[in-house]
């Protein structure tokens, strides 16, 4: 591997661009050298943009050899497709969250690494990065507050995209909330229960919002996450950790207070690309660092499974509005 570790990115919507930029413009280390999109017509555009060359078949771009290493944005049902070519060809490859849509789809995904015998897998789970998250963790690691009984968190978004449905409101709103919090607590869940306090207006036909889900960890700490995907107001992450001596609470963005109109004013983010912009940077310079010492060191296939499991069984929890048990199989020696 060269100095510079050359990264082909397979997915080149807003993620995907926003990838290259802080890869070729903010990051140290490496290069986006290469893409690939199915809209070969809007993907060569970005190529040309970012000065990458483009390559209308994805896996064709993770076998070149001008390609180190791999970057999955694409829509989640392609991820599985993807991350396996990468396996296959045994580059390191980020992949954004979902690791796949289905559990299935996360265990062959494992199942391929662990016959190569080698970590090459990193879930896009970037709060674990988030300098906030990361100041919660180093606090309750401490244990200087005791242990943890309670956490309640949301997730808020001023709006969403039409296609939004009731169930991506657990699998890719709150599935954030279900990996950060078992990385937080460390520990892994016993049940969930999905709950719909009154329904907002802004709901529509195949989108109940908002919604609220209640996570049970094996030590009994009880976990409360709001999903609200079209709050209007912004982007708004909380998270409070009720502890035995003390209660912890992820800091607010440090946004600059306004004076106007005789109001004082603290602005809210926009949108998820202005709240985690340190976290992703540090994610993706982590990701580059050790993909070029050989190692992965971010959240994992396994992390990726878990956070599946848990977020489909979430889901049948609100269509039977029951609470579910999280059943997962053993975890391979490979990932502990």
């Amino acid at each position: 591997m060269s100095d510079v570790l050359r990264v082909g990115v397979v997915g080149t919507g807003a993620i995907g661009r926003t990838h290259i930029e802080r890869i070729n413009n903010t990051l140290q280390g490496a290069r986006a050298v290469a893409c690939s999109d199915v809209n070969v017509e809007f993907g060569t555009s970005v190529a040309e943009k970012y000065g990458c060359k483009f390559f209308e078949d994805g896996e064709e771009m993770i076998a070149s050899d001008e390609v180190d290493a791999v970057v999955v944005t694409t829509i989640d049902e392609f991820h599985e497709k993807y991350v396996t070519a990468a396996v296959k060809a045994g580059k390191f490859v980020l992949c954004e969250k979902p690791l796949a849509p289905k559990a299935d789809a996360c265990k062959r995904i494992m199942e391929a690494e662990m016959a190569g015998g080698k970590h090459l897998v990193q879930v896009g789970f970037m709060r674990r990065y988030d300098p906030g998250y990361n100041q919660l963790k180093k606090m309750l690691d401490s244990g200087e507050f005791g242990d943890a009984l309670m956490v309640h968190c949301c997730h808020r978004n001023a709006t969403c995209p039409d296609y939004t449905t009731t169930a991506m409101s657990v699998e890719n709103t709150m599935i954030h909330e279900i990996d950060v919090m078992r990385w937080l607590l460390g520990e892994e869940y016993d049940e969930v229960e999905v709950v719909f306090p009154k329904a907002s207006r802004k709901s529509t036909e195949i989108l109940r919002d908002p919604q609220i889900m209640y996570l049970t960890t094996k030590s009994g700490v009880r976990i409360d996450v709001e999903a609200f995907v079209k709050c209007g107001y912004g982007y708004d992450i909380k998270c409070e950790v009720c502890c035995e001596d003390g209660t912890l609470n992820l800091p607010e963005p440090a946004n600059a207070m306004i004076r106007t109109n005789a109001s004082r004013v603290t602005p809210i983010c926009k949108d998820w690309s202005e709240r985690f912009i340190d976290a992703y940077n540090i994610e993706f310079q982590a990701w580059i660092n050790a993909c070029k010492e050989n190692r992965v060191d971010g959240p994992t296939s396994w992390d990726g499974y878990v956070g599946q499991v848990t977020a489909s069984t979430a889901s049948i929890a609100r269509d039977t509005q029951t609470k579910q048990k999280i059943v997962l199989e053993e975890c391979p020696e490979f990932y502990k």
